[in-house]
């Protein structure tokens, strides 16, 4: 979720709904009853430009009349404004509703209802900041339905306003709602924001206790208990998703083992992928070699990311493959390894190589390791004569 601009989770249509024109006061003449209920007609029946000209040419002419008049006026801005919001502008729809609740003889209650709308269509149209202040001021006389204090909430945690966003998410929750995808991840985004971390937590994990089979709920959950910043217990929850079973298959093996990686247990990764290399279960690739090398390579076990930048280094033939290997090997003493890896790297074109190999001690560079002793081991020879 982007902390800057909520309009796109939240616009939603927001057509408006058409009061009875027969019951509004004052009393109207039965002339312009009809043709309100005339127009009313033809928006029902999608002619939104046709009613847009009338009602605005109406509202025109009853400018600056008697008390019949003004309000015969905000009623055929009403009409207006709803053929504009069907015909996608939002921006004038929401500036004919700011006119009829400004209208003199307009009762409250009417000219709230008016702001109301007028608040989701200034969202729609992107005017985030007067949106979420004409809906303050109407939820200052309103309690609103669960649907407004989410929109409260989106709005205030645009301004980074975490403090006011996170009071209306939990009035929001008290509602006890399902929540959607949209919804659970501003929630729990608020909720984290504001110093309530474990608030945010449980309130996915409560979503994961209703979710069963459905492999998409565990995955939008790890996703975005990874987002707040908590990789180890992502994965945790993707671990008990491939447990149970419901998370299965190459992709979400893939990202079981991603998870591990960035989740503080990278051994775990590394011997899933491993094995799944092994039983072809993921693809014996240059990308899953060299995420075998780096996370046998955090998990320091240096013997085993030895091995596997080296056949990394083997298969890609890059010079930064062989750097990496040459690092590492200096890093754990491994002189010989380091010398002849360096090397490998700088006839690749690797200038980084020869401040590495001026580093190594005394002797190693021709393949010795200190004191005159070859390491041997699983390496044979100059890497560079074998190619």
């Amino acid at each position: 979720m982007r902390t800057k601009t909520p309009t796109r989770p939240l616009c939603l249509l927001a057509w408006l709904l058409l009061a009875s024109p027969a019951l509004a006061a004052p009393t109207l003449p039965g002339g312009i009853i009809d043709d309100l209920r005339g127009l009313e007609q033809r928006l029902d029946q999608s002619e939104f430009a046709l009613v847009r000209e009338r009602a605005r040419q109406q509202a025109e002419r009853l400018a600056g009349g008697n008390a019949s008049d003004r309000w015969a006026r905000a009623l055929y801005l009403q009409l207006a404004a709803s053929a504009e919001a069907r015909l996608d502008d939002p921006l004038a729809a929401a500036g004919h509703l700011a006119e009829a609740r400004g209208i003199v003889g307009v009762d409250r209650d009417q000219a709230d209802r008016w702001l109301r709308q007028e608040a989701r269509l200034r969202l729609r149209a992107g005017q985030s900041e007067r949106a979420r202040m004409l809906l303050g001021d109407w939820l200052r006389r309103h309690d609103g339905a669960s649907e407004d204090h989410w929109r409260m909430a989106q709005l205030l945690a645009a301004e980074a306003d975490w403090d006011g966003a996170v009071r209306w998410v939990r009035r929001a929750l008290v509602a006890g709602d399902e929540l959607g995808e949209a919804r659970a991840r501003l929630a729990a985004t608020v909720l984290q924001r504001a110093g309530d971390e474990q608030g945010a937590l449980s309130l996915i994990e409560r979503r994961l206790e209703g979710a069963g089979g459905d492999a998409e709920t565990w995955r939008r959950a790890a996703s975005l208990v990874q987002r707040l910043g908590e990789p180890g217990r992502a994965a945790a929850i993707w671990e008990a998703g491939w447990r149970r079973g419901v998370l299965s298959g190459g992709e979400d093996l893939a990202q079981r083992i991603r998870l591990h990686l960035a989740g503080g247990t990278p051994a775990r990764a590394a011997e899933l992928l491993a094995t799944a290399l092994e039983n072809q279960a993921l693809a014996d690739d240059l990308d899953n070699r060299r995420l075998l090398a780096r996370a046998w390579q955090a998990a320091r076990h240096h013997e085993q990311a030895l091995a596997a930048w080296r056949e990394v280094a083997t298969r890609s033939g890059e010079g930064d493959d062989w750097l990496r290997l040459g690092e590492l090997a200096h890093g754990v003493g491994e002189w010989e390894r380091a010398g002849m890896a360096l090397r490998r790297a700088r006839e690749l074109g690797e200038t980084e190589a020869d401040a590495w190999l001026a580093s190594l001690p005394a002797g190693s560079g021709d393949g010795a390791a200190p004191g005159g002793k070859g390491n041997g081991g699983d390496v044979e020879g100059d890497p560079a004569a074998e190619s």
